[in-house]
């Protein structure tokens, strides 16, 4: 008796440590994974199907929230197609439906995070940040370019300082080049071919890559011309590289760049995904631009509204359509399709997460795992990951004049080379100096004084020696 007792107290005891530890580990170990149903659409890049299997952004956050939470997952691509919308009954339709329905547990697909949506699902921490853009055709987009184009590759704060580098190199030309007694040895005979006209043609020539006279014989000269030449060098490999981005990017001929612009013009027709976020972040807006926009796709709906993000690509692609969308998302189509771009402008800051039914012990874990993955810096490379193109990403590099900042070190370049062009001259002229104050027996300084002063005020002291044989044979 006592052992029979003894016997079932035992087995009622390993009965409750078994119920306590599988209360305190409900997701258990080994075998005994809990399985959620998991619900996602098909969009490239975030599921796409690959023979039998699904791949993408959210197939491989799936797995690495799996790994980390340790459970197992059945996925399955929502029935409707669509992400989530309140019906004429006040039913919900796609995942939000399922999610709701108990068809599934939690959601993994860019379902966008809404007031709305919060109401009757929960949401986990964002895993993507997003916005609300245009996205268009670079040939429906453009227009005309200005008659003055040819100056966009620099900015006019940039031509104002290579103007003034201009002028300053050849004033440098002319100074250095009166200066130097190697360059012009007797001032009071000879005539000095560095005017400062000269000079100018001289500068001139080196811009448009061609040679000019006169040339330089003086070291000083020749430093500040080869300075030059480097500085016209680098100049015009700058302008030709950014004219051709330009030219290729098409951003600066874009005239649609905000929304405004949108509702403004009679070209292209627009639209959004029938059912979809955007679609309510318009008609809820109190922006009158925004209800524009909202009223011309409500009146035309059957014919502007999109059912899949594929099916919104391929329209603008193939005729005059924009799409209005998921930011994020249409950078992927521009850099994907080098013919697309999208618009400046971007509204309607939003995220995608997870989710999950309301009250669902998976919320706050699947939160504090999305943190995680941010922080480890798994997010940025799943995102580089599959975001990555054989485009050159011209749609998302804006491309536009350059500042006098990126072209600094060529100005500070440019200005050593002429301080020491200056420094070169006054060297040699005060080589000359010492020879000739030697040769007359004079003061060094003051021999130089009376060269610097004859070299650089050449017509008066010319016609003083001019007019004084006349005086002295009258």
């Amino acid at each position: 008796m006592d052992k029979s007792l003894h016997l079932t107290v035992c087995v009622l005891t390993a009965l409750l440590l078994l119920r306590e530890s599988s209360q305190a580990d409900p997701r258990g170990t080994g075998e005994g994974l809990p399985t959620l149903t998991v619900t996602t659409i098909l969009e490239d890049p975030y599921v796409m199907v690959r023979g039998a299997e699904l791949e993408g952004y959210c197939m491989e956050l799936l797995a690495a929230l799996a790994g980390m939470l340790r459970f197992q997952y059945r996925v399955r691509v929502v029935g409707d197609g669509q992400y989530g919308a309140v019906a004429a009954g006040g039913n919900w339709s796609g995942m939000i439906g399922e999610i709701l329905r108990r068809e599934a547990d939690i959601a993994v697909a860019p379902l966008t995070v809404t007031s709305a949506r919060e109401e009757v699902v929960s949401f986990t921490t964002p895993f993507l940040q997003t916005g609300i853009g245009i996205l268009l055709r670079k040939d429906t987009a453009s227009q005309d370019m200005s008659f003055f184009h040819f100056l966009s590759p620099f900015s006019k704060e940039t031509w104002t300082a290579l103007l003034f580098a201009y002028l300053l190199t050849c004033f440098c030309l002319f100074l250095v080049a009166r200066l130097s007694p190697c360059e012009w040895n007797e001032p009071k005979n000879e005539e000095n071919h560095f005017t400062f006209l000269n000079s100018l043609w001289f500068g001139a020539g080196a811009l448009a890559l061609q040679g000019a006279t006169p040339r330089p014989q003086a070291l000083s000269v020749r430093v500040i011309a080869v300075v030059w030449w480097l500085f016209t060098l680098a100049l015009l490999a700058a302008y030709i590289a950014n004219f051709t981005a330009l030219l290729s990017s098409g951003s600066e001929q874009l005239p649609i760049q905000t929304f405004e612009d949108l509702v403004k013009q009679r070209n292209l027709e627009f639209g959004t995904l029938e059912g979809s976020s955007t679609f309510y972040y318009f008609k809820n807006s109190k922006n009158p631009i925004h209800q524009m926009i909202y009223e011309y796709m409500e009146k035309r709906r059957e014919h502007v509204l999109v059912k899949t993000y594929q099916e919104a690509v391929q329209r603008v692609m193939d005729s005059n359509y924009a799409f209005i969308g998921e930011s994020i998302s249409q950078d992927l189509a521009a850099a994907r399709h080098c013919n697309l771009i999208r618009a400046p402008e971007v509204i309607g800051a939003r995220g995608f997460g997870i989710a999950t039914t309301q009250a669902s012990p998976w919320t706050k874990p699947l939160s504090i795992a999305v943190l995680k993955l941010r922080e480890s810096g798994d997010l940025d490379y799943l995102r580089n990951k599959w975001w990555e193109s054989s485009c050159l990403r011209q749609s998302r590099e804006r491309w536009g004049p350059l500042e006098p900042p990126a072209l600094g070190g060529l100005f500070l370049t440019l200005g050593i080379g002429l301080a020491l062009g200056i420094l070169a001259a006054l060297a040699e002229l005060s080589s000359s100096s010492r020879r000739a104050a030697a040769h007359a027996k004079k003061s060094c300084c003051s021999v130089f004084t009376e060269e610097i002063c004859t070299r650089l005020r050449i017509k008066g002291a010319a016609r003083q020696s001019q007019d004084t044989p006349g005086k002295a044979n009258a």
